[in-house]
Order: C-alpha cells, then structure tokens, then sequence
C-alpha cells in the first residue's frame, strides 16, 4: 500500500522538524560550549545525533511506501539564552511540541487505515516520553540546584558522561 499524498506531506513536514530539532539542540550545544558547560554541550551534541536520526526514519518509511521526500530550508535556531535553566525549558518545550506533531501523524495515519504507518509511529510514540522525560528531568533538578554553583558543576559532569547515540536500526536503511 503506498503512502497518500496527505500522509506523505504531514511525513515530509515532521522529516524537517526533526532536521530542525537537531539544528535546536546542536545551537543548545554551541551555547553550552560558549560557557563552559561542556557535560551540557556534549549531551545536546549527541541529541543532535537522536534527532538526525528521527529525521531518517521519516526519510525512509516516505521512500519505502513510494513517495517523495521533499527537503526544506531549515531556519536558524536560537543563539543565546538567558541560562541553562531556560535553555533546557525551551527543550521541554520542544519536545512536547514534537510529540504533538506526531500524535497529528497518528491520528490521519489511524483515520486512514495505514497499518504501515501506525507501525512506524508506534516507536515514535515510545521514544517521545522518554525525549520529554529527560529534559524535563534535566529541567527540574536545574531548578532544585538554583545558584548552586557546585551543584550545576555536578549535574553537567552528570550529563557529559552520556554514551554514544547508535546509528538508525538497519532495517530503516535497507536498500
């Protein structure tokens, strides 16, 4: 069963998102960088890593259900903030607003009966909590610390000690 055209298009719009997602979080990492935050920065340039990722998994369901992928400019992300803590909101926030996109996916994906589909976005689903869990997390214990200047020391050592995002599962990748 191919993809319709109206699935295809909300597809190719959250492919974006997720390519803007990994811009967002790769600026985050610059503005960890820029003070001195490097367990900070280290973690938002992995979860530009995630989010590329996100991004090819929408790149190959499209192609493998016979659309098109349709690239877009991507625009610039925010440089500065006015301090870890609001940085990491302005990530919750994101995430939350990409679940959202996805239930929208979901939801036109069910009205139309695309098994393939609901499928694919059934680990989206999974992956969505956990993405709106961390920072959240991170959030919250950035307000518990507050001017803790050794407290904010050890939550970015903390973050720095993330493993390696994997590469995409193989079989989004198939020929």
């Amino acid at each position: 069963m191919e993809i319709s055209k109206e699935l295809e298009e909300m597809m190719n719009d959250q492919l974006n998102f997720e390519l803007y997602s990994a811009y967002i979080y790769l600026g985050m990492g610059a503005y960890f960088e820029d003070i001195n935050l490097g367990g900070m920065a280290h973690w938002m340039e992995l979860q530009f890593q995630e989010e590329f990722n996100h991004a090819m998994r929408f790149y190959r369901h499209i192609f493998e259900r016979g659309g098109r992928v349709d690239l877009r400019e991507i625009k610039a992300p925010q440089k500065e903030y006015a301090s870890p803590i609001e940085a990491w909101e302005t990530a919750y926030e994101h995430e939350k607003l990409v679940t959202a996109r996805i239930y929208k996916i979901g939801e036109l994906a069910e009205k139309e009966g695309d098994r393939a589909a609901i499928s694919m976005l059934n680990w989206f689903y999974t992956e969505q909590v956990e993405e709106e869990e961390k920072t959240m997390t991170v959030r919250d214990k950035l307000k518990f610390i507050g001017d803790n200047v050794p407290g904010l020391y050890h939550l970015d050592a903390e973050l720095g000690a993330r493993p390696p995002v994997g590469p995409p599962p193989a079989e989004s990748f198939a020929p």
